[in-house]
């Protein structure tokens, strides 16, 4: 018995000893492969585990939904030698080519066609309600949820962006009106200046009322359309000289009478805002001024009464 303690303690001893020897030249680290391919070594299984949490899974940014790895790390305690030094941040960099990343985006859609993409579901209603706003309608824009694992289908617009898209891709009209005249949408003054001569007021120099509102303003002054519209007559036209005719439809028509130049020929579109004359002075007239006639179905009607006020 005591034989058999004596050795059982020798062997206890040398195998200490070896221990001893072992950890002196070499140490414990894991080993870690990626699809069976070793990609270096760790110290801290629990430690590294953290770093792939923090700097992969936990991943976030714009746009971002979920983030996975296609290959998880395989790991094996082995003994290295005491001058093998870890490596986690380049595992980490290995670890990060095998992610798939989800991204989510909103899509705008009209008859089911996409118009635009933006971030948030909050951007894309924010367009909707802002256009419908100014249009004073219901649009019919849809709002999609979608993800993509490939970043190169993202087209993301900022929202002012997007709304613009949105608005000129459907031609939708969001010009603030001053007023309406048989419908039809007025959204901007032809000139700004001080009124001459009111509608309806009678003159040594007219054998009739006057039949619209005479606008005082610099010889040259631009005249600009007040709504869209077809242009009918521009041409001389006796006491009116140099008149120019809008057809706007509903039976509304703009005249604006004794212009210095002319920009438009009849049959040509116009929109509101457009430049179509200059201020002057031709025809039956004491100065340069814009003489202003507003009509519906043929019978002019009093322009102060929608502009001017």
């Amino acid at each position: 018995m005591k034989e058999t303690l004596k050795f059982f303690n020798i062997a206890l001893i040398s195998l200490g000893f070896i221990i001893a020897i072992i950890l002196i030249k070499y140490k414990p680290m894991y080993e870690v492969k990626i699809s069976g391919e070793q990609v270096g070594y760790i110290q801290n299984r629990k430690a590294f585990n953290e770093m792939v949490e923090e700097n992969i899974e936990k991943y976030s940014s714009k746009n971002i939904d979920k983030v996975e790895l296609t290959e998880n790390p395989e790991y094996e305690l082995k003994l290295v030698e005491k001058t093998k030094e870890s490596n986690e941040n380049e595992i980490i960099i290995a670890l990060q080519k095998t992610v798939e990343i989800t991204y989510k985006y909103y899509e705008l859609a009209f008859n089911d066609k996409s118009i635009e993409q933006v971030d948030t579901i909050e951007n894309a209603n924010q367009i909707i309600n802002d256009i419908e706003e100014v249009t004073d309608k219901e649009i019919s824009l849809t709002v999609n949820e979608k993800t993509t694992t490939n970043i190169e289908e993202l087209d993301i617009k900022t929202l002012e962006v997007a709304k613009t898209n949105i608005i000129e891709t459907l031609d939708i009209d969001t010009t603030e009106e001053i007023a309406k005249v048989n419908g039809i949408k007025i959204v901007t003054l032809p000139i700004t200046g001080r009124i001459s001569s009111r509608y309806g007021v009678s003159s040594s120099i007219r054998s009739s009322t006057h039949t619209g509102l005479d606008i005082q303003a610099a010889q040259g002054t631009p005249i600009k359309v007040i709504s869209n519209g077809t242009v009918t007559h521009a041409a001389k036209a006796g006491a009116y000289g140099y008149l120019v005719k809008v057809d706007h439809s509903n039976g509304v028509e703009t005249w604006y009478a004794h212009t210095s130049k002319m920009y438009v020929k009849p049959g040509q579109k116009v929109k509101a805002g457009d430049v179509i004359a200059l201020v002057g002075s031709t025809g039956n007239s004491t100065g340069p001024h814009l003489h202003l006639e507003i009509r519906i179905n043929g019978k002019h009607v009093n322009p102060q009464k929608y502009l001017y006020n």
